[in-house]
């Protein structure tokens, strides 16, 4: 069975890209590769609610629980693929404190691409696939004025630029190789066959009565 890469450092990684650029399918894939907690934000919003509305109230919710628990993840040494488009400067400043309070290394990825290729594929999503399920349906007004209100990432954030239109394997080698630059993962740990702990229940089911938050239901294979 293949092993998954270990970090020399936890990671929070944070993802930039517009709708339909490929995030979740990046974000699932990396976790399958390298010990980290996907943690889904369109996931959690569907497990607390059962019709979404997308309003400031409940994401401030869903922001707050996501927030928490990669502040969890991290604390216990674990990676994160934080599994949002950090569109806004401000929210990657939070993510960035929220890591460096952890003794992690914040990572943010740029997923890259044409803006009429991302919102065809957006119009293209089938809830019946895996990075598909959860994700918010779009019609062009709302797709372009999220583009307006999204802030590129300053120079001065750094970050690792990536094809949304490239090959999952030619994305991974990019960042990869942006991690080993860093010293985050060794020649060595990039092959190497180390389990991932699998992670169960994430979100808590609200349906099931009273949950303790601060409990961490991790299972070690």
């Amino acid at each position: 069975m293949a092993g998954k890469i270990l970090t020399t450092k936890p990671l929070l990684i944070m993802l930039y890209g517009c709708p339909g650029s490929g995030k979740s399918f990046f974000a699932r894939q990396f976790s399958e590769k390298v010990q980290a907690a996907h943690l889904q934000t369109d996931r959690i919003r569907y497990e607390l609610f059962d019709q979404p509305r997308y309003d400031k109230q409940e994401n401030d919710v869903v922001n707050q629980l996501a927030h928490y628990m990669a502040g969890e993840f991290l604390q216990a040494g674990l990676t994160v693929v934080y599994d949002m488009n950090a569109m806004r400067i401000s929210q990657r400043r939070l993510l960035r404190d929220l890591a460096r309070k952890a003794h992690a290394v914040p990572v943010l990825v740029w997923l890259q691409i044409d803006g009429d290729t991302a919102y065809h594929r957006t119009t293209q999503r089938d809830r019946r696939r895996a990075d598909d399920k959860y994700s918010m349906q779009f019609d062009k007004p709302t797709f372009q004025k999220l583009l307006i209100n999204s802030q590129n990432p300053e120079p001065a954030e750094d970050y690792v630029v990536i094809s949304g239109k490239h090959v999952f394997n030619t994305q991974f080698s990019a960042v990869m190789k942006r991690l080993h630059e860093l010293n985050l993962v060794t020649g060595d740990e990039a092959t190497s066959q180390v389990v991932k702990p699998g992670l169960v229940n994430l979100v808590p089911n609200q349906k099931a009565g009273r949950v303790d938050l601060s409990r961490r239901n991790i299972i070690i294979r």
